[in-house]
């Protein structure tokens, strides 16, 4: 148990720097077995140090048994592998690769040393050589003008900086203070004393908690390029997009806005010309439902032409017509899965979906042209994408099929909204102003006669003042027309 206590010891104070030879005072060591403790430790790190000089001496300062050979001698003598080459070695390994060693043989035989001769021991008696007073007059210190200059440091000081200075010496030659540690020990010791001394001070005590680093879980993958995820990473940060991304909002916007507007015209025009064939609203709804059924069982919904895969070398129109044309067995098909059928009254006879060639033909131009613009913004995104991010051509007859499926089960919802919408008054808005438009707007605003008289015009009340002149009559004119 002693052993283990002394040996406890001993690691704190090679370990625990200051902080553990603090505590072995605290414990109430005595004077002399602390006095045997750090001289142990001082002999300890010195052979530590010095391991191989003391070996080339001969001196033992190790397990070693007097039979070992050289070879084990020279290995636990030497400095442990730190993990960097010495430059002792490193010359010694350039030195061996500048010359080829030569072939086994062409090397010479070994030969075994040669015995050392036997030292010579002159026993005869010699005086001593002389040395002439002028030798010894050069070679004589002069240790009056050396003991003299001690004192002349010291001339040009106060008492207050030579305390200072006796103060910082006596603190650089005491037992416990020394210069950086050189071992990984005593600088973990070093930081482990002043994070304690910083925290017996307070200073970790107002430290508010901070969040969380947020790490990038492909900042180290090792199948990812360091300069490419880099330079991904400033793109991203900076709101950098290649130019084809830019064409592609671009293409995607003009065609979200030509499908929008298509929609809700012909939606419109459906529900106009369904509800002019008269009957009651029921009737209309039938009516729409009947449309919306036989448009199903035609022509069905089909995705969008962008979700369709198409090479790279396509620039026809005709060529992404046939990629979505119908065949005869997927129509028949579609008919047959298609439950439709058990809706239909076997008394009414089927109903073909609902088509308006004049409204087609009033809107073809427009929609024509329309097409085009798409079509261009289509190829110019084309040449910059990559191929699997290339989009196939409009079709004017695709996007008509795809707006007739669409509509058809919202014809009767746009009936039924037109049937149960108040009236429109004529006094309040007699310029079509809508129901929603805005106050204070002219034509198509909703600013009416009789709101005008109540004074809800745009300047918030408005007075209506009578002339009091006659009337303009038949002489008025009759003298207007002679004025001229």
């Amino acid at each position: 148990m002693t052993s283990r206590l002394q040996q406890a010891t001993e690691d704190a104070l090679l370990t625990g720097g200051r902080a553990g030879r603090r505590a072995i005072e605290e414990a109430g060591f005595s004077e002399e077995l602390k006095a045997k403790l750090l001289d142990k430790v001082a002999t300890a790190k010195f052979h530590q140090e010095h391991s191989a000089a003391l070996a080339e001496a001969g001196v033992a300062t190790s397990r070693i048994p007097d039979a070992a050979g050289l070879g084990t001698r020279a290995v636990a003598s030497a400095q442990p592998w730190t993990g960097h080459e010495s430059a002792e070695d490193a010359v010694l390994r350039m030195l061996d690769d500048a010359r080829r060693p030569l072939p086994p043989e062409l090397r010479g035989k070994g030969k075994p040393p040669a015995p050392a001769p036997a030292p010579v021991v002159d026993l005869r008696l010699r005086r001593e050589v002389g040395v002439s007073p002028g030798r010894k007059v050069a070679g004589a210190r002069d240790k009056a003008q050396a003991y003299a200059g001690f004192g002349v440091k010291d001339k040009g000081l106060s008492e207050e900086e030579r305390e200072a200075v006796k103060r910082e010496f006596r603190e650089r030659f005491a037992p416990g203070a020394s210069a950086m540690p050189s071992t990984v020990s005593g600088l973990a010791a070093l930081a482990n004393e002043r994070i304690e001394d910083a925290i017996a001070r307070g200073q970790f005590k107002d430290i508010p908690r901070g969040t969380g680093i947020e790490r990038d879980a492909r900042a180290d993958n090792p199948f990812i390029d360091t300069t490419e995820y880099i330079m991904n990473k400033m793109i991203k940060r900076q709101d950098i997009v290649p130019p084809w991304i830019d064409k592609q909002q671009e293409l995607i916007k003009a065609a979200e806005n030509f499908r929008g507007r298509l929609r809700n015209d012909w939606k419109r025009h459906a529900a106009r010309m369904i509800s002019a064939r008269g009957g009651t609203l029921e009737q209309q709804l039938a009516r729409a439902n009947a449309y919306a059924r036989a448009e199903e069982l035609h022509n069905p919904r089909r995705r969008n032409p962008e979700q369709i895969s198409v090479p790279t070398n396509v620039t026809d129109d005709v060529v992404t017509q046939r990629a979505t044309a119908t065949s005869p067995s997927s129509a028949s098909s579609a008919e047959d899965n298609n439950p439709s059928h058990d809706h239909q009254s076997p008394s009414h006879p089927p109903v073909p979906p609902f088509r308006d060639p004049d409204w087609e033909a009033a809107e073809r131009s427009y929609m024509r042209l329309a097409v085009e613009n798409l079509n261009a913004i289509t190829r110019s995104y084309n040449l910059m994408a990559p191929e699997l991010s290339k989009k196939p051509y409009f079709s004017l007859e695709r996007e008509l099929s795809n707006c007739f499926a669409d509509v058809a089960p919202q014809v009767a919802g746009e009936i039924r909204l037109r049937a149960t919408r108040p009236a429109r008054s004529l006094v309040d808005r007699p310029f079509g102003g809508s129901a929603g438009g805005q106050k204070g707007t002219g034509f198509g605003g909703g600013v009416g006669i009789g709101e005008l008289l109540r004074g809800g015009g745009r300047g918030g009340g408005l007075s209506v003042v009578e002339g009091k002149e006659k009337r303009y009559g038949l002489r008025e004119f009759w003298r207007d027309f002679w004025a001229k």
